[in-house]
């Protein structure tokens, strides 16, 4: 399976986009970040423990969570030698855009309370560095703002519990100037997330002495991100899930708006084809009946994901049925995501036939302990290793990578 295959030829293919500045400095503080897994031990010192707890998190007994890991271990690589790898690429073509790298940013909601500005923040580094970034309709910030500072920038959406709000947010995103639509189909309920619970995170965030000593004792964050974002942009709401302006992040009475999705179907994915003009990705598929089912009723791709391992305990991790989609959807762009944190599990992936994969918990915590500096460190870090090992594997371009690749242990 060709990582090219899907958008234009490559007669009329732009070129990757190299990065529009240089990097940004990182703090001294900060200099021995030398990997993904590295900006989540910075973030656990740096957070508040309920903040760190929400990102960190799985649901019941993590199973699927640590799943999502162990899939990777499951495959080795068989590597091919004396091949001239001097002009070897990690630019990739999807849904028409060429990009420098072959992951993305997911979407993750939130991401300004562990962050300043978490949302733009991501949106500007995936920008400076040509790679794709999802906005996460469980933002704290306007997706107006995100958009002017990403005008390339996709939008995830979950979709409202009636027909005339999803109609009305579709509107909205497309009034924003979003081209590209995420819908989330593994949330018909809130997975069961009770060690965040314990942790003392709920959303809305209820005040208490305990919250505030979680602050206290994290003064870089309280001061830095959540007291600067009261002071310059008022109490953070949910922006961006409706039409309309949601429930405040911090309240001893707002209920989080996110609405009972249990009753919706294939119906309402047809609406939402009717009047978006541009591609839509279906996101958290691990049936290849349902792919299927997408792709006939007009998906241009599909992202195959646990969604981290946050809803439904137990479910299989994404590496595990990805074959069985893309065999399903071949005229399609598919796509993985969850537990992805080194540039061989990209390449594993991309083995196994996804045209592309997204990481969302690393630039959360990147975002959070080192802003947009932070942010452009791990994408260059990630960038960097799926170069090196493309080098090691004998590939020069990411077309060239099939199951050959590998041996399945």
């Amino acid at each position: 399976m060709h990582i090219d295959s899907i958008g234009p030829s490559s007669s009329t293919t732009p070129p990757a986009r190299t990065p529009s500045a240089a990097p940004l400095r990182l703090p001294a503080r900060l200099g021995q970040l030398l990997c993904l897994d590295d900006f989540e031990a910075a973030a656990r010192r740096h957070l508040p423990p309920p903040v760190f707890a929400y990102i960190s998190g799985g649901v019941e007994r993590s199973e699927s969570l640590q799943a999502n890991r162990a899939a990777f271990a499951d495959y080795a690589f068989i590597p091919r030698v004396m091949v001239d790898i001097t002009k070897r690429t990690t630019a990739v073509t999807l849904l028409g855009s060429r990009y420098a790298a072959p992951f993305g940013l997911a979407p993750m909601g939130l991401c300004s309370l562990s962050g300043y500005n978490g949302d733009v923040v991501l949106a500007r580094s995936a920008a400076a560095e040509n790679i794709p970034m999802v906005m996460s309709g469980a933002s704290l910030m306007r997706m107006e703002e995100v958009v002017a500072a990403n005008p390339d920038a996709w939008f995830q959406a979950y979709l409202p519990a009636d027909e005339a709000s999803i109609v009305a947010l579709v509107e909205r995103v497309k009034a924003a100037g979003f081209r590209t639509l995420v819908i989330t189909a593994d949330t018909p309920v809130s997975g069961n997330r009770e060690n965040m619970v314990r942790a003392g995170f709920s959303t809305p965030l209820r005040p208490s002495l305990g919250l505030a000593w979680h602050g206290i004792t994290h003064p870089r964050w309280l001061f830095g991100n959540f007291l600067r974002t009261l002071a310059e942009r008022g109490m953070p709401h949910f922006e961006s899930a409706y039409a309309h302006r949601g429930a405040p992040i911090l309240s001893q009475t707002a209920v989080r708006e996110m609405g009972d999705r249990g009753h919706l179907n294939w119906d309402y994915f047809r609406t939402v084809r009717r009047i978006w003009p541009g591609p839509i990705i279906l996101k958290g598929v691990l049936d290849a009946r349902d792919a299927r089912q997408a792709v006939d009723h007009g998906a241009d791709g599909i992202i195959v994901s646990n969604h981290g391992g946050r809803q439904l305990d137990g479910a299989v991790a994404p590496m595990r049925v990805l074959p069985q989609v893309v065999a399903a959807c071949p005229e399609v762009p598919v796509m993985i995501d969850s537990g992805i944190r080194r540039g061989s599990d990209v390449l594993k992936a991309l083995a196994l036939g996804a045209r592309f994969v997204f990481v969302g918990r690393p630039f959360n915590y990147a975002a959070s302990v080192a802003g947009e500096a932070g942010v452009r460190h791990a994408i260059a870090l990630l960038q960097q290793e799926v170069s090196r090992n493309m080098a090691l594997l004998g590939v020069n371009a990411l077309s060239e990578l099939d199951r050959s690749f590998l041996s399945e242990h």
